[in-house]
């Protein structure tokens, strides 16, 4: 039988026994580049389970749900309202034994997030408690009064994305002031701002621009929590004539003000349908104003929602090209070519750019949106976006952005510098207003 001896040289092997060799440490190789591979799954999933912060709602369960013992309860709440293990504050709060759980109130798209965008949102019994349901979307705030009359305490659970224009703080608000005119108790269990309670963009919204997509006196993104959020227009009268509510926030725990979703360990539930994960969040502040035209496509109606610009009449290499020389601070965009679903340019091929922050805390992220139009405008400008064809749609840019001013500034010339002074010249004020409300430095 043949021998082998490790200290011959490879070449001297018989043929067999060489290649015998060369598929054995093959093998061992796979076996090594498996386990590394399912290590590093392991690790990275138990990283990302990791959980840093503790939420309004762990805290009020840590409690034992003390501030609701003894009332009947009324919860505004969507899919977005869980617990660190994903279960629903419906649930935990009918659950409790300690809890008299009385009313559900649904805002956009339900208290169990199963109504579809665009569907209205009516009365009707919860399956699974069966809690009656009263539905706060499209209704006047004077229909919220009826619907609140055999609850002692209003608790409010609802994830936002740190927007002025997204819609749940309008609600937030509204309630606080049926709260405070019918002597009921308001708790907000409160939640990270997405993106970081630190940026602060955008002008105050003016007097004839008030509406659901901009109610306070507040910028475009705020750099508040819905608790602080909540805390302020409470003490700043921001509620119409009357007096302020009686407010209870419960705090989280650990969060801190630079910290954006991704850091707090939380998993993501989509708060609507167009922002499925927590990244969408900051995008949908770069793009959703030009996103309320048909003039670009921003990637709703397509796998990339906020991410992107693009139109027909775009040469994608090109305009990457061009928006990239302008060196925007803590930016980047490539080519994309797509054929969106629905929406704008639907089934049509398309050309444009999407855009990746490489820098956080540089990057300005509502300017984006303007430069890409300005510089839309400079390389077509048979394409330009405050023309007849876009009028209808005036009306609801201006609500978004607080004021004409910004429609009428930028409009002029297509050129970013005439408006941005005026989306900035709020900015400080509202820092060092807002700085009295943080409940978390």
């Amino acid at each position: 039988m043949f021998h082998f001896d490790s200290s011959w040289n490879e070449r001297e092997m018989p043929e067999r026994l060489r290649i015998r060799k060369i598929n054995k440490n093959k093998e061992n190789m796979k076996k090594i580049i498996l386990f590394l591979t399912l290590s590093g799954l392991i690790i990275a999933t138990s990283t990302a389970q990791k959980i840093h912060i503790t939420t309004g709602i762990e805290v009020l369960k840590e409690t034992n749900f003390k501030i609701l013992k003894g009332k009947r309860v009324g919860l505004i709440t969507n899919a977005t309202g869980v617990d660190n293990n994903l279960k629903s504050t419906i649930d935990i709060l009918s659950e409790a034994p300690n809890v008299n759980l009385v009313a559900l109130y649904a805002p956009e798209h339900g208290v169990r997030g199963d109504i579809y965008a665009g569907d209205r949102v009516v009365d009707t019994t919860d399956p699974k408690t069966g809690i009656p349901i009263y539905s706060l979307y499209g209704k006047k705030r004077e229909m919220f009064a009826s619907m609140m009359k055999k609850i002692d305490v209003l608790v409010y659970d609802i994830q936002d994305i740190g927007c002025r224009s997204y819609t749940f703080i309008s609600t937030m608000g509204q309630a606080m002031q049926t709260a405070a005119e019918n002597n009921i108790e308001f708790v907000v269990l409160d939640r990270p701002n997405p993106l970081g309670g630190e940026k602060v963009e955008g002008n105050l919204v003016e007097k004839g621009y008030f509406s659901g997509v901009s109610r306070y006196r507040i910028p475009y993104i705020y750099g508040l929590t819905c608790g602080e959020l909540a805390q302020m227009i409470n003490s700043e009268r921001s509620l119409g004539n009357t007096k302020p509510c009686k407010l209870t926030v419960v705090k989280m725990k650990d969060w801190k003000r630079d910290m954006t979703f991704d850091k707090t360990g939380l998993q993501w539930l989509p708060t609507s349908p167009q922002v499925p994960q927590a990244l969408t969040a900051p995008y949908y502040a770069s793009s959703g104003i030009v996103g309320e035209t048909a003039y670009l496509s921003i990637g709703v109606g397509y796998t990339l929602p906020f991410q992107m610009f693009a139109a027909p009449w775009i040469n994608g290499q090109d305009f990457a090209k061009r928006l990239n020389s302008l060196k925007i601070p803590g930016v980047t965009f490539t080519p994309i070519y797509l054929k969106p679903y629905f929406g704008p340019y639907k089934g049509q091929k398309i050309q444009g750019v999407q855009f990746f922050y490489t820098d956080y805390k540089k990057v300005k992220l509502t300017e984006i949106q303007f430069l890409v139009v300005q510089e839309a405008v400079a390389m077509y400008p048979e394409h330009k976006l405050f023309v007849k064809e876009f009028e209808h749609r005036f009306g609801m840019i201006d609500k978004v952005c607080g004021t004409n001013k910004i429609r009428e500034l930028f409009g002029k010339r297509y050129r970013w510098e005439d408006a941005k002074a005026y989306w900035d010249k709020d900015a400080e004020s509202f820092k060092k207003l807002s700085k009295k409300y943080w409940l978390y430095k």
